[in-house]
């Protein structure tokens, strides 16, 4: 009996538990329990049919996205509530600045020269004889303005130029001009442009050796990217154009390393100082890629002769080393003697012509600086493969080039405008000396370029670059006239000054020397 209840006691417990089970089942909704109700009666019939294998594996995968549907839809149901971050706490150091590349922070620094800062002045109080009487003069820009009405009368007189009407199907039609051109110059304008070279400087230049780029300025720092790697050096006899340090060391960091000239040679370039340059800087360890030279000198105003041109030629052979040479100016000599071009002395010669590069431009001889156009010549084929595909980055608008090749295609026009742009050039420097001569200013005699080569250690009150720099300020404040100081262009000698003169009309030069002449008169007081 007591069996009996006991037996009836564990039965009653087991459908308690079972209840329970049931409970906590319907509880969680369809639960392990109702799935293996579904599950059991399957495995039992795919066993019958088909095996162990198949009879567990289909049950399970049964299961298991079940399950998965199950998940899924419970929380859809009942999303959870996304709890938000907390606030981030305010950093208590001080805040740092965006940094930028020393590449730029080395920009910076560059234009405290005298050079950029005297143009920064007279943007911001220029002269003008009616509005702004005194202001500052502008004699630090090598600009030729002497000549720009020549330009304007061209223009006017034909019409057809800015305009594409009776031009159609050509390769000048506005179609013809706004389709995809190579980005190194359409093949008529470097036609012409090489025929305009070869009557400025009469040598011949083939159009296959040129590239056209948007302004002399990237033309050298191209060269400089093509002839050296960034830490290699070019030397360059000083004094020398301000602004190659910007056209070679700003992107393509390459090193200028002066060569000093002086004047008891007349600012040339010598051969002892050429090999004393040379052996300094490799003892620095820099490697010398090529020597850069401006023919006409800038800011000297002088030419290099044949015999020259020879010499240096046979250094860079010599040394390995390719030759550049800035010849920009070369439409502008204005006295005698001629003009030489390095490619007239290359046609004279057994020389290696591929290591010999040109550079030109429309901005000095064309009075054309706003319309960005120069020129590499070459008689490199890697480099010019390599500068045509780089022109990408500074190539011409295509308006431009149709407007230069309407205008250097008409010859008549050019040898015209040659002739009296070298006659205005030869009247402004003129008038400049004279008045140069009346305040008791040396200066160097020279027949090229827009400017004067001129010294002026006699108001310096010392010799030497602070007070070369501190004449300088008098000037630009004082007399309100900008130049540009010796120092700036790395002369070896104090007291030397680049003054331009193709930038101001007869009335303004007149206003311009007064200053000089007054200006010169009260410092030989004070000193």
């Amino acid at each position: 009996m007591t069996h009996d209840n006991s037996t009836h006691s564990r039965s009653g417990r087991s459908r308690i538990e079972e209840d329970r089970q049931r409970e906590e089942d319907r509880a969680r909704g369809r639960g392990t329990g109702a799935v293996m109700r579904v599950i059991v009666p399957l495995q039992g019939v795919v066993q019958g049919r088909g095996g162990v294998v198949l009879g567990s594996v289909i049950p399970c995968a049964l299961f298991y996205f079940l399950q998965l549907y199950l998940k899924r839809h419970r929380s859809e149901r009942a999303p959870r509530e996304e709890v938000p971050p907390p606030p981030r706490r305010p950093s208590r150091s001080p805040r740092k600045p965006a940094l930028v590349s020393s590449r730029a922070l080395h920009v910076i620094e560059d234009e405290n020269s005298p050079y950029y800062r005297g143009w920064q002045a007279y943007k911001e109080n220029p002269y003008d004889a009616e509005h702004n009487p005194d202001g500052i003069i502008q004699m630090g820009l090598a600009e030729n303005q002497l000549s720009l009405d020549l330009i304007e009368g061209w223009l006017k007189s034909h019409p057809e130029v800015s305009s594409w009407e009776g031009i159609s199907d050509t390769p000048l039609s506005l179609r013809g001009i706004a389709s995809h051109q190579d980005y190194y110059g359409m093949p008529i304008l470097r036609s012409v442009m090489a025929d305009f070279m070869c009557e400025v400087m009469k040598a011949p230049f083939n159009p296959d050796q040129i590239v056209l780029t948007a302004g002399a300025t990237p033309a050298i720092e191209m060269l400089g990217f093509c002839l050296a790697d960034p830490g290699n050096a070019f030397l360059v006899p000083s004094p020398y154009y301000p602004a190659f340090c910007r056209d070679l060391k700003w992107r393509a960091g390459v090193e200028l390393v002066p060569v000093p000239c002086r004047s008891s040679d007349n600012f040339n370039v010598t051969i002892n100082a050429l090999d004393r340059a040379f052996s300094q800087t490799k003892k620095r360890r820099l490697t010398v890629r090529a020597l850069l030279i401006s023919n006409p000198s800038n800011p000297v105003g002088n030419i290099l002769d044949s015999a020259t041109l020879t010499m240096l030629l046979e250094f860079a052979t010599e040394k390995n080393i390719h030759l550049v040479c800035d010849e920009i100016y070369a439409g502008s000599v204005y006295d005698s003697p001629n003009f030489t071009s390095i490619a007239k002395v290359l046609e004279s010669g057994e020389f290696d012509k591929s290591r010999v590069h040109i550079i030109y431009g429309t901005s000095k001889d064309l009075c054309l600086p706003g319309f960005r156009v120069g020129v590499i010549y070459s008689y490199n084929d890697k480099v010019l493969k390599a500068a045509q595909q780089m022109s990408r980055f500074c190539s011409v608008s295509s308006q431009t080039q149709h407007l230069l090749i309407n205008m250097l295609s008409d010859a008549q026009f050019i040898q015209q405008y040659l002739s009296e742009n070298q006659r205005r050039l030869r009247k402004a420097s003129l008038v400049l000396t004279e008045g140069l001569k009346e305040a008791g200013i040396k200066y160097v005699k020279s027949n090229a370029g827009l400017y004067c080569w001129v010294e002026m250690g006699s108001l310096m009150p010392s010799y030497s670059e602070k007070g070369e720099l501190n004449l300088w300020d008098k000037l630009l404040n004082e007399a309100k006239i900008n130049v540009t100081p010796g120092s700036a262009c790395y002369c070896i000698e104090p007291g030397w000054f680049r003054i331009c003169f193709s930038t101001l009309s007869c009335q303004d030069m007149t206003v311009a020397l007064r200053r000089i002449q007054e200006f010169s008169k009260r410092r030989k007081r004070s000193l």
